[in-house]
């Protein structure tokens, strides 16, 4: 079931958005708290995307998005009245697929929750390649093979950099380039932003595959990945 829960203290809020996108056509539901959070996850449906406020009465959300991440596929969106550069980027560090600010409209907010929706539903059937030479980026479930054939689950946001940078028909992607891919309407994307992204990349890849990550700075230019890749 591709059920959505909305994390958030203030009732009236979570409510609004829970009711929006009830109408919406989505299953939705509500909690207020990070312990409430933690018994959905292990429950009988988690949800597959969560749209997640950072300042909880028990918990931080950056602190439960590094959680999740850590043991689940589900998109998310990670909705704050925190607005400057410094929490985007820990945000997206953190595991965060989206990160958007409390005064974005509630349709926008339903548009980033479906396109995490038909990435994240059926992620689970995906069948691995047969062993071979280099990596293999995924382009339908978002995953990333390594050439031992092992499987890592990427954010939105990391397959959007992964998927500029190995289909760049350049040496090096430009940072410039890939800062526009990964913009989102409304929230500032800049290089801070970007080397977050590629650091928390790297130490996925790392700690997935036990090999380096094969994706190298080039000063002053961008990034470009150093091993054979393909796209499917």
């Amino acid at each position: 079931m591709n059920r959505v829960l909305v994390v958030e203290d203030e009732d009236r809020l979570r409510m609004d958005i829970v009711d929006y996108l009830r109408l919406a056509g989505l299953t939705a539901d509500g909690v207020g708290t990070a312990a409430a959070l933690r018994a959905e996850m292990e429950g009988d449906t988690p949800p597959r995307a969560i749209v997640l406020d950072v300042g909880l009465p028990d918990g931080s959300g950056f602190d439960l998005a590094t959680e999740i991440r850590a043991r689940h596929s589900c998109g998310i969106v990670m909705l704050t009245g925190l607005v400057e550069s410094e929490h985007r980027i820990r945000g997206f560090d953190s595991g965060a697929d989206v990160y958007l600010v409390k005064d974005t409209p509630l349709r926008e907010i339903e548009a980033c929750v479906r396109a995490l929706l038909r990435r994240t539903g059926d992620t689970a059937t995906t069948a691995a390649p047969e062993n071979g030479q280099g990596w293999i980026l995924d382009s339908q479930e978002w995953v990333l093979f390594d050439p031992d054939r092992n499987a890592l689950r990427l954010t939105a946001t990391e397959f959007s950099f992964l998927n500029a940078l190995c289909g760049s028909t350049e040496p090096v992607a430009r940072r410039e380039d890939l800062v526009v891919r990964l913009a989102r309407p409304r929230v500032q994307f800049d290089n801070r932003h970007l080397d977050a992204v590629v650091s928390r990349l790297r130490r996925k890849i790392g700690g997935g595959t036990g090999r380096e990550a094969p994706i190298r700075s080039v000063y002053g230019v961008g990034y470009t990945f150093t091993e054979p890749v393909r796209i499917r």
